[in-house]
């Protein structure tokens, strides 16, 4: 581009003798100038679309002195647009989709295309676009770019993806602009216009009889041109000859239609089924109905075929009653099993013996009756709960199994006893007719009505009878007295043989023995001595608890002396040679003995003069606490043991309150040994004669009360009762 020199200086005489210069956007760059002659000339093309304009300073200077002749001027280079930029689209390619069946001239979408020339000088920039690909189905408006359809109706299933070319213009589309294009992809989107259809109108499946019900049977499929969401479909069975047999479901993931078994096949009942099937669209589209039909239908035959089944009993379970007496052999029941096939093999019967470990019943291989091989006894077991098998003969591996229940009745084979062990007591000072106890019976058997009991003194013990029964009609009885007074020193115990019957056929009774201890009572009948089995057992120990709890005070007691024997206090037993263990010896004898020296006897018979607190020679005290006296007034027939039980009680709360005393579990010996004896000292303490040597026989003369002690001393094996 050359540019006519325009800066000229009026003092300019074309001597040479001034100079140009230039400056601004471009100067010596885009743009130079002559410094002699001040034309300015371009040095490359100027591209408006990149610079529209630039703004240059030029002046003039004297090329000697470099002085300015004249001010600085200014000036402005404007760029003159050519039409040498193409339309270009913002996106290439586009992506769109529009609904299938849509009606004629729906839009689709609008593209749009810039020309970088210059809008406002003449026509570089104006636009116009065309559709160059995609008719006859689609147009385009030539001023906005929006893409129509030019047909109505397409339809995805003919055809799914188009690919449509449009073309932007400058120049208003007339002959020598620029022009640029774009591609744009339009898919038809799916609607719900198809209905599903199926490929066959009949359809057949075969199924064994011994399919199990909630199995699948049959599957089949209808097919939908649609997809997605308008290919869902629903299944249902209109009409079937097996009401109730069969069920249909969609697979939601294949959209298949599933028939599955809602009874148990028998071929030999029934050999097919023919079901009805029909499919609809689960999301139908109004807009499509009335073009077609919306359901389709098929028939489904099935056919079940035969399997050799196992037999099948006529009930589910039985339940048998027998007495319980009845004889080995006795038919109790039968059962009963055929075989479901049309073959009809005979069934074989037999008793599955691990339900039946004990052979209490049998079965008929034959005809299924059930028969004892045991005697019963319902008080031991009242039911008998077996398997029976049943299997056919022509197919022994086939097998079914039935429940049998066998209730064992009862029968009056026991008679009534005592409900729990009875022992009781009457004092010596009873009346007559006085009640001393009342049993009740306990019987094994369970009669209908209910037990009723019958009590009553045995024959052969009414004879100078002590005691006799009074029948409450309860189901219970009295013991009572029938005579006044008893002597304990006569006879300790009494023997009462009750006999109880019971109500039911045939009768059983039994005789039960009731011990009944006498013993000392006080005015209001409270025991006061007994001999000492009546004791214990009045107190509801029976002989091994008694064992159990002396074995156990014995251990107690050895633990305790071994402890104290740890710390070194001053041991219990004062001769090293004397081995037997847990034994205190006072050294002292009592008032009934010679040596009255030791002991004072009439510090017992005056209480009051006693010690205010003994201390222990075992143990030796930190504190002392002083015992509470406690008065007891006895009548005077008491009077000769008033003095020895105050003694005891005293000495008994001393040690209670003594902080310093062993455990509760400990022996403590009072050693008191009574007001006076005929038969002297018995101790062997200081004797010089060994327990061998000396002769007890003479201890039988003294009595009764003294003929045990003299068994027990005299006797052979005495020196290991003692050591025991």
């Amino acid at each position: 581009i050359h540019c006519k020199s325009f800066l000229h200086s009026d003092g300019d005489r074309g001597d040479g003798s001034i100079r140009y210069v230039l400056t601004g956007d471009g100067a010596g760059s885009l743009f130079i100038i002559d410094e002699n002659s001040g034309d300015i000339h371009a040095t490359k093309r100027l591209d408006r679309e990149e610079k529209a304009y630039y703004t240059l300073r030029a002046k003039a200077v004297n090329r000697i002195t470099n002085t300015s002749l004249e001010g600085e001027s200014e000036f402005i280079i404007k760029i003159h647009d050519i039409n040498d930029n193409e339309p270009k689209f913002t996106k290439d390619p586009y992506f769109t989709e529009v609904p299938e069946m849509s009606p004629l001239g729906t839009v689709v979408m609008q593209v749009t295309a810039t020309d970088a020339d210059d809008p406002t000088y003449g026509n570089s920039a104006r636009v116009v676009y065309s559709i160059l690909q995609g008719q006859p189905y689609f147009s385009v408006e030539p001023n906005t770019g929006v893409i129509k359809t030019a047909l109505p109706n397409m339809d995805r299933e003919t055809k799914e993806n188009y690919v449509v070319v449009i073309q932007a213009k400058d120049m208003a589309g007339q002959m020598g602009g620029l022009s640029g294009t774009t591609t744009v992809s339009i898919t038809l989107s799916d609607v719900n216009d198809n209905p599903p259809r199926f490929p066959k109108s009949l359809y057949e499946f075969k199924a064994p009889e011994s399919t199990e019900p909630g199995s699948t049977v049959a599957v089949l499929r209808a097919m939908d041109a649609d997809i997605g969401r308008n290919a869902e479909m629903n299944y249902r069975i209109t009409s079937s000859d097996g009401p109730s047999m069969f069920d249909i479901s969609t697979n939601r993931s294949t959209q298949d239609g599933v028939i599955t078994l809602r009874k148990s096949l028998d071929f030999e009942r029934k050999r097919s089924y023919t079901l009805r099937i029909q499919v609809e669209n689960s999301n139908p589209d109004p807009r499509f109905l009335r073009y077609a039909a919306t359901t389709d239908g098929a028939t489904v035959k099935l056919i079940v075929e035969d399997v050799d089944e196992p037999p099948v009993f006529d009930r589910v379970g039985y339940v048998m009653e027998v007495k319980e007496d009845v004889a080995v052999g006795t038919i109790i029941g039968s059962v009963s099993a055929t075989d479901p096939d049309s073959s009809r093999s005979p069934v074989r019967y037999s008793i599955d013996r691990r339900t039946d470990m004990d052979r209490v019943l049998n079965v008929h291989p034959g005809n299924g009756s059930v028969f004892m091989l045991r005697t019963l006894d319902r008080e031991d077991i009242a039911w008998h709960n077996v398997s029976v098998i049943a299997t056919e003969f022509n197919n022994p591996r086939l097998m079914s199994r039935v429940p049998v229940y066998v209730r064992v009745l009862d029968v009056n084979d026991n008679a009534p006893t005592f409900a729990t062990y009875y022992e009781t007591f009457v004092c010596e000072n009873a009346k007559a007719n006085q009640r001393i106890q009342t049993v009740s019976a306990a019987d094994a058997d369970e009669p209908i009505g209910g037990h009723r009991f019958f009590f009553s003194l045995a024959h052969e013990a009414s004879v100078k009878a002590n005691f006799t029964v009074r029948d409450n009609k309860d189901n219970t009885a009295g013991i009572l007295t029938r005579r006044n007074s008893y002597s304990r020193l006569q006879r300790s115990n009494y023997l009462v043989p009750v006999v109880i019957s019971d109500s039911d056929f045939p009768m059983q009774s039994s005789t039960n023995t009731l011990t009944v201890h006498v013993c000392t009572c006080d005015r209001e009948g409270n025991m006061q001595l007994c001999n000492q089995e009546a004791l214990v057992l009045t107190a509801g120990l029976s002989t091994g608890a008694l064992m159990a709890i002396i074995f156990c005070v014995l251990i107690l007691l050895s633990e305790y002396f071994a402890i104290q024997q740890q710390r070194k206090k001053e041991p219990l037993i004062i001769s090293k040679e004397d081995v037997r263990d847990n034994v205190v010896s006072y050294n002292d004898e009592g008032g009934g003995e010679e040596d009255t020296q030791a002991f004072d006897i009439g510090t017992l018979r005056n209480p009051e003069a006693t010690e205010e607190s003994k201390q222990r020679r075992d143990i030796k005290p930190e504190t002392l606490h002083p015992p509470i006296r406690r008065t007891v007034i006895l009548p005077p027939a008491h009077r000769d043991n008033a003095d020895v039980r105050n003694f005891i009680n005293q000495r008994l709360q001393e040690n209670d309150q003594d902080p310093t005393a062993p455990p509760y579990d400990s022996l403590a010996t009072y050693a008191y040994e009574g007001s006076g004896s005929v038969a002297e000292s018995l101790s062997s303490l200081g004797s010089m004669t060994i327990e061998g040597d000396q002769d007890y026989n003479y201890l039988s003369e003294w009595g009764p009360r003294f003929k045990k002690l003299a068994d027990l001393y005299g006797g052979e094996d005495s020196d290991s009762c003692r050591d025991s």
